[in-house]
């Protein structure tokens, strides 16, 4: 339970999560009026004013500048969401199609674009599943060859005999001699390694150690992160309905559109905060700021990780403004991860 609903007694608390709802519901700042009459609590204009003013001091409500009315902040939500929601079971048409549209023997990149493409469709917001993810692969060799001009072709092979092709395009040309030095520094370093400890110590090499570096290893760093950054583009989501996010009128502003599509078409944000997703129990909701991602500080999210063989494999989630009707986001994302965990569990026979 958090300090502030300690502090507050009953009937604020009431009139706070009055206003919340009623701010989700319309979108309009609220005032003492439509809170006495919401809020079925018998006070005055006088009084509501009096426990507005003390939520405003706590920091759970604030009056933007052209209103008498107040609304909710990101401490007013999270209070809200943690103490004060009563969240709604699902309706039986939407929990009917879920079971219906999460086939069992569907292929599986199917059923993850169909559980983006449901959430998206039933919330009117942006639905995001990540992709499962896929078995530690291991480095075992690498070999650079010459095609022509600045062309390169990497061989590498990972796990047992897995081989791999990348042409990369180079900054400039290199003879044979120094193509296998290259793969030569690579192989004493990097063997036996996964591909993202080895793209995450490529970074760091490049940010860090160029001052230590002589020019041939400086040049086989740089060749392996273009072959391993080519191989890391997979999608690593399937986000469906970011359009929708176009209509809430909190999200509108050009501004804020453009950074919030920049983030997703960049991922990497993105995929760090689902990641952090994938280490919670549950239903894990970040509501604006509070995701410490400056794209989504008037976003909130609503995520659930999802198994298969009772092992978490990702994550799947609502992506919308904070003015989101929670009550019903929270189930959605909650059933919807189970049921495409079992969809995908080669052990299941039926749904949930």
């Amino acid at each position: 339970m958090s300090s502030n609903t300690q502090v507050l007694n009953e009937r604020s608390l009431q009139l706070l999560k009055t206003l919340v709802e009623r701010y989700i519901s319309d979108g309009q700042p609220v005032g003492s009026r439509a809170l006495s009459k919401d809020s079925d609590l018998n006070l005055s204009p006088a009084t509501i004013r009096n426990v507005m003013a003390d939520l405003e001091d706590l920091g759970l409500v604030h009056s933007p500048h052209t209103s008498a009315g107040r609304v909710p902040t990101v401490s007013g939500y999270r209070l809200f969401v943690d103490s004060l929601l009563t969240v709604k079971p699902l309706e039986s048409k939407d929990l009917t199609l879920l079971h219906q549209s999460l086939s069992v023997n569907e292929d599986p990149n199917n059923v993850i674009g169909t559980a983006s493409r449901l959430l998206s469709e039933l919330t009117q917001m942006a639905g995001v599943v990540t992709l499962p993810k896929r078995e530690v692969v291991c480095l075992r060799h690498i070999e650079f060859l010459s095609l022509s001009h600045t062309r390169v072709l990497v061989i590498f092979v990972t796990n047992e005999q897995e081989v791999h092709n990348r042409i990369i395009h180079t900054s400039k040309i290199f003879s044979p001699a120094e193509l296998q030095q290259a793969a030569n520094y690579l192989n004493s370093i990097y063997s036996g390694r996964s591909l993202d400890e080895v793209r995450k110590a490529l970074l760091k090499e490049l940010q860090d150690d160029q001052e230590r570096m002589n020019q041939g290893m400086l040049d086989a760093v740089k060749m392996a992160q273009l072959a391993f950054d080519q191989d890391n583009k997979k999608d690593d989501y399937v986000l469906t309905g970011e359009t929708n996010l176009m209509g809430f009128s909190e999200l509108s502003d050009m501004e804020r559109l453009k950074n919030l599509f920049e983030a997703f078409s960049q991922k990497q944000g993105v995929i760090h905060l689902l990641d952090q997703c994938m280490k919670a129990d549950g239903v894990q909701i970040f509501i604006g700021e509070e995701s410490g991602y400056r794209a989504f500080d008037h976003c909130s999210l609503v995520t659930s990780s999802y198994s298969v063989s009772d092992e978490v494999v990702g994550v799947l989630g609502v992506i919308g403004p904070t003015r989101m009707a929670y009550e019903k986001i929270i189930p959605f994302v909650d059933v919807t991860a189970k049921l495409l965990g079992a969809a995908l569990n080669p052990k299941s026979t039926t749904p949930l």
